[in-house]
């Protein structure tokens, strides 16, 4: 998605709420759990921006609505700067992004989502969707043999087109409500 298709088809929503998030894959991962949690996001609209950069652009769109949001805490400075400068309030920090409804992921969502289920649980999802011989393949490629088990699945989760989104649902689906990733579990909560 371009910024322009972005914003075009985002300023058409009606929603009372928008959640902005990074990109598809985070938008389905929250309507996944909000299902898990049997939250109704009826009034509240989840929107990928196309990427963090693009953030001062969906606030300014968004200034006369209720906004929240997910994101990586590496790309904090983005979200702070949209939001100090946009004027909905002092974001000199994750405890002041909070404040205002913003919360940060580690690395990112599907990175949370994966320590809410752990390594067993994953690799249990990558083998009943039939990927399991392609992640043994992709292990032993000369990038991937060294790094921990948890950074394989997640680069291996993003490797082809489709599959960041489709596995963002499947691993929200799997994860227990009560093992919510904090930053989602405190967005959830607000709406």
């Amino acid at each position: 998605m371009d910024l322009r298709s972005g914003l075009t088809d985002a300023a058409g929503l009606s929603a009372a709420t928008v959640v902005l998030v990074e990109g598809d894959s985070d938008r389905r991962a929250v309507e996944a759990m909000a299902r898990r949690h049997g939250r109704s996001l009826h009034g509240v609209a989840v929107v990928p921006m196309g990427g963090v950069t693009n953030v001062r652009y969906f606030v300014e769109l968004f200034h006369d609505r209720r906004l929240a949001g997910l994101y990586d805490a590496a790309e904090e400075g983005y979200v702070r700067r949209a939001l100090t400068e946009c004027a909905f309030g002092p974001a000199g920090s994750p405890a002041g992004l909070a404040g205002l409804g913003f919360h940060a992921c580690r690395a990112d969502l599907e990175d949370e989502l994966i320590r809410a289920l752990g390594t067993r649980k994953v690799e249990q999802l990558v083998e009943t969707v039939g990927d399991l011989r392609s992640f043994r393949l992709f292990q032993r490629q000369p990038a991937q043999r060294d790094r921990p088990l948890a950074r394989q699945l997640h680069r291996f989760i993003g490797t082809r087109s489709g599959r960041k989104s489709h596995y963002a649902t499947l691993l929200a689906d799997a994860v227990d409500p009560a093992r919510t990733p904090p930053p989602l579990d405190r967005l959830l909560a607000l709406l």
